[in-house]
């Protein structure tokens, strides 16, 4: 393990703190980086995401992938959580917390744009972050293309209506731009790249040699999207200080509790560590550009329901984290054989 991967957490939170500095001071700097977007994705981020994303395409063997099926229960686990559990769990907890729990502090109103807010963060599950999560933890990256691959395409028939049955409203507007351009940008390009780069390497260990080269650029990419993350919401940070912290918490307590469930239901179907962690990661984590697109369609891009989702933005990167960091230390309570 290299001095990169080694301090990860030191770096993030440098990140983190260089973010909040430069976005306070060079407000400017970062409001112009902030503009760079298309279909509510912001480009510089994308580009970064890409650069952590493509180093893990390019372990992905298509030879191998007809061998995913063997690896039914892992799928059933993954969808079962993302889209009949997760959903529900997210919005139970948004209501206990920020009307109940936290009444006394927020306006009613304003509390029902943040519970909307973290509801389409529940909806919308991971598509390019968890490639890099399941990176991190060694997963198998054929299994972790083919999950994402069956994640995307049932989020462009169920996204809109259960969020819309969750929302309590008749009608969900679905950036459709933002959908079919993440999906091209962090799966169909990384994967064709990857599988050029394959084609073109004469043997294994100049490909190892070229993963090995590419590593450190992967946790560039990391570090560069925590720093502008957290540069370009450096005010809303400080001027929403305990709105922001209590919105978090709900938040926290979702990505722990999908995670523990997802981890727990794989060890228990005895499917190996490398098929466990990235099924656990992708339920965990967001697809954040779809849920803060809609949320601004929605509501606003003032509105509480928008702060939600960048909350969800904000708080993925140190919980998803440390949750890598737990499943790289339970590694060796998985068995590596399936049943």
């Amino acid at each position: 393990m290299g001095i990169f991967e080694r301090y990860l957490s030191l770096w993030v939170a440098l990140g983190i703190f260089a973010g909040l500095f430069g976005g306070l001071q060079f407000p400017e700097f970062f409001e112009v980086l902030g503009r760079w977007q298309y279909a509510s994705i912001n480009l510089v981020i994308a580009v970064l995401i890409w650069l952590m994303i493509y180093p893990m395409m390019m372990q992905v063997d298509f030879s191998a992938i007809k061998d995913v099926r063997r690896r039914s229960k892992g799928l059933i686990v993954t969808v079962t959580v993302n889209w009949l559990i997760k959903p529900f769990t997210m919005a139970l907890l948004a209501v206990l917390f920020i009307r109940y729990v936290f009444g006394d502090w927020i306006n009613p109103e304003l509390g029902k744009e943040y519970i909307a807010g973290m509801i389409l963060l529940g909806v919308a599950p991971c598509t390019a972050m968890v490639f890099v999560w399941s990176q991190l933890t060694r997963g198998d990256p054929n299994y972790t293309l083919v999950q994402v691959a069956i994640n995307d395409l049932i989020m462009l028939i169920a996204f809109a209506p259960l969020a819309a049955f969750l929302l309590g409203v008749t009608e969900v507007f679905v950036p459709w731009n933002t959908l079919f351009l993440s999906v091209g940008f962090f799966v169909v390009i990384p994967v064709l790249a990857g599988w050029l780069t394959r084609k073109a390497v004469c043997s294994e260990q100049t490909l190892s040699r070229f993963l090995t080269g590419t590593k450190p650029f992967s946790i560039i990419g990391l570090i560069g999207t925590v720093i502008l993350l957290f540069g370009i919401q450096a005010n809303t940070i400080i001027a929403h200080p305990l709105n922001i912290f209590l919105i978090a918490i709900p938040l926290i307590i979702q990505t722990y509790l999908i995670f523990a469930i997802t981890y727990l239901w794989m060890k228990k179907w005895k499917q190996p560590h490398n098929i466990a962690s990235p099924g656990a990661m992708i339920g965990a984590s967001n697809f954040f550009e779809l849920a803060v697109a809609v949320a601004i369609s929605l509501f606003g891009l003032n509105s509480g329901a928008a702060l939600a989702t960048v909350v969800g933005v904000l708080v993925e990167v140190p919980v998803m984290l440390s949750l890598v960091a737990y499943a790289n230390r339970t590694r060796q309570s998985f068995t590596e054989r399936e049943s």
